[in-house]
């Protein structure tokens, strides 16, 4: 069952694609058919600069079971931090509200 639900948000950070590494300024988390894992639904996170286009862009396709693993784990390290490294930004407000297909995506709005 593909559900269309796509979250899109602005990050800030860096990804190694197969010419090296490269900023990455936009991410997309979306629930839907993979192109390469064997699972017949997988949540698909692509991150990206599209400034740099198309070729600016690492894909990642996981199991429910592994994003939900890896969403925990990614909250475990972040709040397990050391007082003396900077605070992580304070989570987004969920749920975040899908685009409109006819009108362009805006930042994700963090609550502090």
């Amino acid at each position: 069952m593909c559900t269309y639900l796509t979250d899109t948000l602005a990050v800030s950070g860096s990804a190694k694609g197969p010419d090296g590494w490269f900023r990455i300024t936009d991410a997309s988390v979306y629930f839907d058919h993979p192109v390469h894992a064997l699972a017949d639904h997988t949540l698909n996170i692509d991150l990206r600069r599209p400034a740099d286009g198309v070729g600016a862009r690492v894909a990642v396709e996981l199991t429910a079971e592994s994003a939900r693993a890896l969403a925990a784990s990614i909250l475990h390290v972040l709040d397990s931090a050391p007082a003396a490294c900077p605070t992580p930004a304070a989570p987004p407000t969920f749920p975040l509200t899908p685009p409109s297909p006819l009108t362009p995506p805006s930042p994700l709005t963090v609550t502090k």
